[in-house]
This record gives structure tokens, sequence and C-alpha cells, in this order.
């Protein structure tokens, strides 16, 4: 009972997040996750990589919530995601099998340093200047393809990536932002099939395992992800967000800090 009740708080913290702030769950998931297999004696060669399959198997579930909402607006650049989809199939996949042969150690030194990168993007307002168009077909391929490798690493629906590669694209923020949550659902898709797939017969899986992904975790976290992000999106509308941001990118960089340190203390 005691980590079912965590998992519906890593949902729930995660869903309020997502909707007052805008980013993505699998920033707060994978460390809270990481944190509470920890506490479950779950293998340490295995924390990590449960962590980011799970994570991206919740998203398969939000990101198709996130992407009608986005529709209604018609803020969604179909063209686009289409033809970014093979490219983000391809490299989320690849990630997922890359993932598998990583350590746990160094995962969580990777998911540390893009937590540094996010945080930094995040207090500095940093956002790309618009210099160019979409690229061709073999430009948009690499471009997914390198955004779904980098996503599965870190257990992300892509949206710290893509849309500041959409802006680079002179892609306006709101068709940027509503762009990136259907390049999510591929992401999602390919990162939860990749994680099963390089995940079945691991050693020293948790109960409830399906691959790399925890189905327990996952049923509390979606349950409770689905009922706090409308609470979210509300706060949004009446609470400082801008100044929410620049506290939770110093929160990034605590949670990333001490993702470095548990790898050497």
């Amino acid at each position: 009972m005691v980590y079912i009740v965590l998992y519906l708080a890593v949902g729930g913290v995660a869903g309020v997040l997502a909707g007052l702030l805008g980013i993505g769950g699998g920033l707060v998931i994978v460390p809270m996750l990481t944190s509470v297999f920890t506490h479950q004696n779950v293998a340490h060669e295995v924390i990590v990589h449960m962590a980011l399959g799970t994570s991206l198997a919740s998203i398969l579930f939000t990101s198709i919530s996130s992407m009608r909402s986005h529709h209604k607006h018609n803020a969604v650049v179909w063209p686009v995601v289409f033809r970014i989809t093979p490219g983000i199939l391809v490299g989320t996949f690849t990630g997922t099998w890359i993932a598998s042969m990583l350590s746990t150690n160094f995962l969580k030194c990777f998911f540390g340093i893009f937590l540094y990168y996010v945080a930094t993007q995040m207090l500095m307002g940093i956002k790309p200047k618009s210099t160019r168009d979409i690229p061709g077909t073999a430009g948009i391929f690499a471009a997914g393809s390198i955004i779904g490798v980098f996503s599965s690493l870190v257990g992300i629906g892509g949206g710290t990536l893509s849309v500041p590669f959409l802006t680079w694209c002179n892609t306006k923020i709101h068709k940027a932002i509503g762009t990136s949550a259907g390049i999510g659902l591929p992401i999602a898709v390919a990162g939860f099939i990749g994680y099963v797939i390089n995940g079945l017969g691991a050693p020293n899986l948790p109960p409830l395992s399906l691959g790399f992904v925890n189905l327990g975790a996952l049923a509390g976290i979606v349950a409770a992800s689905v009922l706090t992000a409308p609470i979210g999106v509300k706060l949004a509308h009446s609470l400082p967000v801008d100044k929410l941001k620049r506290v939770f990118a110093v929160l990034l960089y605590v949670v990333g800090t001490r993702m470095l340190i548990s790898v050497f203390w």
C-alpha cells in the first residue's frame, strides 16, 4: 500500500507541474521513481532503466490528451508531425536499445547533466532564433532521430528538445508547442515498446514488470496525473508562472546534483 500511495504521489506531482508550468512529466517522474525504486530495494542495475521505461509508458497515455487539446486549438502542424515521425521512431527505439546496454550510474549522470541543461534554459529564458525553415526529408529524419535518442535516454516526451528545434525552424511558439505534443505520441509508443522488448528477460526485475516497465507504478502515475493535470492548468491562470519556473529551475539543479552525487557516494 505504501508504494501504491507513492506511485499516486509521483503521478499527482507530475500532473500538476505539467499543467502549471508546461514541462514534460518525465523530468519529474524519472527522478522520483528512481528514488521510490531505491527505497523499494529494486536491484541497482535496473533502477534507472525501470524509471525511464515506466516514464515513457505513462507519456503514452498523457500525450494523447495533450495532443487532442492542442489539436482543438489548431496548434498542431500535422504535416511536420507526419514527416518527423519516422526519424522519431527509429531514434527512440535505438535509444532504448542503447540504454539497455548502459549502466545505472551512467544513466544517472546523463540524466543529471540533462537536468542542468533544462534548468539553465528555463532560468535564463534561452530561446533559439528563427533562422531557417523546416528541413527536407533527410534533415528532418536526422532531427527526429536525434530528438528520439535523447528523449528515450532521459524518459521524456521530447518537448524540451522538439520545441526549440521547431522554433529554430521558424515555427511560431504556440504551433511549436502544439506540434511537440503531437511528436510526443510516437516517442512514447516507440519508447514503451523499446523498453519492454529490451527489458524482457533482464535479471532482477521487480514484480509486475513488463520488461523495463513497471505496471504497478504505471497505473498509479497515469491515474493520478490525469486527475491533477487540469488542476495545474487552472493554477496557471492565477499564479505567477514565470517566477515559479525560476524556482522549479533551481529545484532541477538540486535534483540533478543529487543524481550525480548518488553515483559517487
